[in-house]
């Protein structure tokens, strides 16, 4: 109950959509006409003009002929617009004895989707002759008959209608009978033999008479039949049924044999002339071969199958005939009562098994439903599951339309299955399923996405050109074409980028390649930005951005900023023998042109004139004393400091360093004995030889120390708005760095004076300054000391 209150809301829904599809349609059927046995091809109608629709709009609408009973006995020529025989047609079999014989079909039109009913009306032609069941008859008929007596003959049947069929019978001629022709209520026509005068079986006991049935037809054709008479004894009482005519219900799912019921004629006669035997009378092949009856019981059985959808109801005429052959007629009448025993049909009309996705409300399929049942075993419900994207609707009596709720999008789900069902309200219920097999085609709806936003590629220097670095990936939710994707470098922001010359792509596969060897030293990093575009219409694209760290390799070694390692004379620390251990005697300054472990820098001493004096730090270059210095030491010492990185393998540089130890930095510096005494000795040209090399080797620590002056002032100038600044020196800006932050652990100044009496052109080393005091008080400084020349400051 629950069920059918669901369901009768829906039929309403149903019957008012159904009733709007159905106001779309033509109130009034087309009608034409044809004659049975036309041949195959023949023209019916020119439907264009009968639809009022323009030449080629039919084939544009992909119209369609229709028949009720899914079979196609007429063609439609989109082009031309004509109906046409698909066969020849035979009205018996189409229509058997039913009056006019009327085709019904439909013409169907897509896109947008419209119906016309029509009718063809099949006339008959007079290809059948009236047909007796037997050829002859015998009839028994007693003596004391009265004129007037009707005696039935049998019925002669014509598959022809109207005109064509059974018209009149006549009797061959004779003096004692002549033939009636009656109308039945059903249309038929019936022969009554009818007695003239009265009979003598003493004068003539049998007649043979010719009975013949002739139809309406131009020519007429006949059909013949042998009417034996016997004359014979009196019998005066024929036999009577008791009811007449008998009514019964039969379930058309009734089995073969079963008794449908049983009949009863009574006789009052005596003897022979009272015993009764029972037949079917008149009876059509279709009645002997669905029914039997008993000719002593009367009882009648079912000899073939029921089909309510076929045959509703029979009328059967039956006979009781006396030992002295009087008989008695009855008949009775056998309604089918339909069970539902036919599932619901489902007929496609119209598929279409692909959809584009992102497309409005599209057509898939049109379709009819059917039921042969009757009543409630004939009613349908059609639905489809309501997980789908697909609606159902009713369109032209019980055709339905399956389209689409909404926009379908492939990448979600690329194919549906549809099953339709549809069920009846008989009892029990039956049901019917067709699946359908949707698929959505693809529309270039997606770009091609990158796996990351951003790719960090890392690459050594001094790399072999076309080296692979990486790889970029893309991918399209779409299919096909629309798929495939293809990758491009895109012009990178900073025109200054030589991107076309650093690195090239793969535009099958995204791989990237190195074209050159790249110098960390010149680029550090750079970052452009890759496309992926598929090959859709129009096609879609995106972007990523690459950025390449170009890793350093130990490819430059430490380079010694002091002290110059330029083949001038060599620089000579002063220290005095009062110095305690740990004086800071000179700095090693060394800078590694590499980055991060690479230029970490450590110090050694490698080879000293005494070993055990001096000492280097391994993190910052500092020499310094190892323990206080005694008289005993030598005056002269040389240095050798070996300068190594971190890399791998570590890269290395040495730097010899002069050391002096002297009384006090006020005491001027004097050869020492032996030198004096040595230069005594000289030859005189050697020593002008000496003279002249240490007057142009001064001449030359003068000009590049004042250069130096005033690159530093220049600089200091720059930082501090007029002050000097520290120069750059002779070595680029990025590989110099002297305040703390590069390659030295602390900074360091120290004042430098050339002694301008000095015979050996040295650098004299006065004291270190540290970063607290002010450049000022370092120019006072020299200022104030007669024997510096030129002065500049370290950092």
């Amino acid at each position: 109950m629950e069920t059918l209150e669901r369901i009768q809301p829906n039929r309403q829904v149903m019957a008012f959509i159904l009733m709007v599809f159905l106001s779309q349609a033509r109130a009034e059927p087309m009608r034409y006409s044809v004659m049975e046995e036309t041949e195959s091809g023949s023209f019916v109608a020119h439907l264009t003009k009968d639809l009022g629709l323009g030449i080629g709009e039919l084939a544009a609408r992909s119209a369609r002929v229709v028949s009720d009973d899914d079979k196609q006995r007429l063609q439609l020529d989109r082009q031309t617009g004509d109906l046409l025989l698909r066969e020849k047609l035979d009205r018996e079999e189409l229509c058997g004895p039913v009056e006019p014989c009327v085709l019904h079909f439909q013409v169907f039109l897509e896109t947008p989707v419209q119906f016309f009913e029509g009718e063809l009306l099949i006339q008959d032609v007079n290809d059948h002759s009236p047909v007796f069941p037997i050829r002859e008859m015998l009839l028994k008929i007693p003596e004391n008959s009265q004129p007037g007596t009707l005696f039935p003959l049998k019925l002669a049947q014509d598959l022809d209608v109207g005109s064509n069929g059974l018209q009149k019978y006549t009797l061959s001629p004779n003096s004692h009978f002549h033939v009636l022709t009656r109308n039945h209520s059903e249309g038929k026509k019936y022969a009554d033999l009818v007695q003239d005068k009265a009979l003598d079986r003493e004068v003539q006991s049998e007649f043979s008479l010719t009975l013949t049935a002739l139809d309406g037809g131009s020519p007429p054709k006949s059909g013949t039949m042998t009417v034996r008479i016997l004359i014979i004894d009196v019998n005066d009482n024929a036999p009577e049924f008791v009811h007449t005519p008998y009514e019964v219900q039969v379930l058309e799912n009734s089995p073969l044999g079963s008794p449908v019921l049983s009949v009863s004629a009574r006789d009052i006669d005596a003897g022979n002339f009272g015993s009764v035997s029972y037949s079917l009378f008149q009876a059509s092949d279709e009645i002997k071969q669905t029914f039997s009856i008993n000719e002593v019981t009367g009882e009648i059985r079912l000899t073939k199958k029921l089909d309510f959808e076929q045959i509703k109801s029979y009328h059967v005429e039956i006979e009781a005939i006396d030992g002295g052959g009087l008989s008695g007629k009855g008949s009775v009448v056998i309604d089918v009562v339909d069970v539902n025993d036919n599932a619901p049909e489902i007929t496609i009309t119209s598929l279409t098994n692909s959809v584009p996705e992102n497309a409005p409300e599209t057509v898939v399929s049109v379709f009819r439903i059917r039921d042969r049942d009757s009543g409630d075993n004939g009613k349908m419900i059609c639905s489809i599951p309501d997980d789908l994207p697909f609606l159902l609707k009713p369109t032209f009596k019980n055709f339905y339309t399956l389209v689409t709720e909404s926009p379908l999008d492939r990448e979600s789900q690329a194919e549906y299955n549809i099953t339709i069902t549809v069920t009846d309200l008989g009892t029990p219920r039956l049901k019917t399923q067709h699946n359908l097999t949707v698929t959505v085609s693809d529309v270039n709806d997606n770009a091609p996405t990158f796996s990351q936003t951003t790719y960090t590629l890392r690459v050594r220097e001094n790399n072999s050109p076309a080296l692979h670095i990486g790889s970029v990936s893309a991918t399209d939710r779409d299919s096909g074409a629309n798929a495939q994707v293809t990758y491009s470098l895109l012009p990178p922001h900073d025109p200054q980028l030589p991107l076309g010359s650093l690195v090239s792509i793969n535009a099958d596969n995204g791989q990237l390649f190195a074209l050159r060897s790249l110098d960390f030293e010149a680029l550090q990093a750079f970052e452009f930005r890759v496309g992926a575009a598929d090959r859709g219409s129009p096609a879609l694209s995106s972007q990523a951005l690459v950025r390449v760290l170009v890793a350093d390799a130990n490819d430059n070694a430490p380079f010694v900023l002091y002290p110059l390692q330029n083949g001038s004379a060599p620089c000579t620390e002063l220290v005095p023998r009062a110095a305690e251990a740990g004086y800071l005697v000179a700095k090693v300054v060394a800078v590694d042109g590499d980055s991060g472990q690479n230029a970490w820098l450590s110090y050694q001493l490698l080879k000293a004139t005494e070993p055990g004096l001096f000492g280097v730090w391994a993190h910052n270059g500092e020499v310094r004393t190892a323990r206080p210095l005694s008289e005993r030491d030598a005056v002269k010492h040389r240095l050798l400091v070996l300068v190594r990185d971190h890399g791998e393998p570590p890269l290395s540089a040495s730097v010899t360093l002069h050391v002096l130890l002297v009384d006090g930095f006020s005491q001027p510096y004097l050869p020492l004995p032996d030198a004096a005494a040595a230069e005594a000795r000289a030859d005189p040209l050697t020593v002008y030889l000496v003279v002249a090399l240490a007057c142009v080797s001064s001449l030359f620590l003068f000009s590049v120390l004042v250069f130096v002056a005033v690159r530093l002032c220049r600089r200091r100038r720059a930082a501090s708005g007029g002050g000097c600044s520290v120069p750059e020196g002779p070595f680029p800006g990025h590989l110099v760095d002297v305040s703390g932050a590069g390659t030295l652990s602390h900074s360091y100044q120290y004042e430098v004076c050339l002694r301008g009496g000095s015979g050996t052109g040295e650098f004299k080393f006065l004291k270190p300054i540290f970063p607290n005091l002010l450049i000022e008080d370092t120019e006072r400084e020299i200022q104030d000391n007669p024997n510096c020349r030129n002065s500049f400051v370290f950092s």
